[in-house]
């Protein structure tokens, strides 16, 4: 969700944006400000309200579920393709163990 700068309301969607904003240019016609505002939105750049298709929380956890996957993945190459051994045993406890006496030259 976005905050309308002009009338500090809560935006949810860029259709609802459009419909207040098309419901102000009427209401300024009768106070008798139709030409100056229309003259004065043609000076000014469009303003663009931004709604987030993926909520902050959601790209925090697809984070965590990308950045699994990549190591599990990466461990499966590594085990599998380089270390020419078969790819299920990359979740064997075992094969966990022999690594890590390997890194620790025991």
């Amino acid at each position: 969700m976005s905050i309308d700068n002009i009338n500090q309301e809560r935006i949810a969607t860029r259709e609802e944006y459009k419909r207040i904003k098309e419901s102000e240019v009427p209401a300024a016609k009768e106070r008798g400000e139709g030409q100056q505002t229309e003259a004065a939105a043609k000076k000014r750049p469009k303003e663009r309200v931004r709604i987030r298709m993926i909520p902050i929380w959601l790209r925090l956890v697809l984070l965590v579920v990308f950045t699994v996957v990549s190591l599990i993945a990466g461990a499966i190459v590594g085990y599998s393709v380089l270390g020419d051994g078969n790819a299920a045993d990359v979740f064997s406890g075992s094969a966990w163990s022999h690594i890590r006496d390997l890194v620790e030259h025991k």
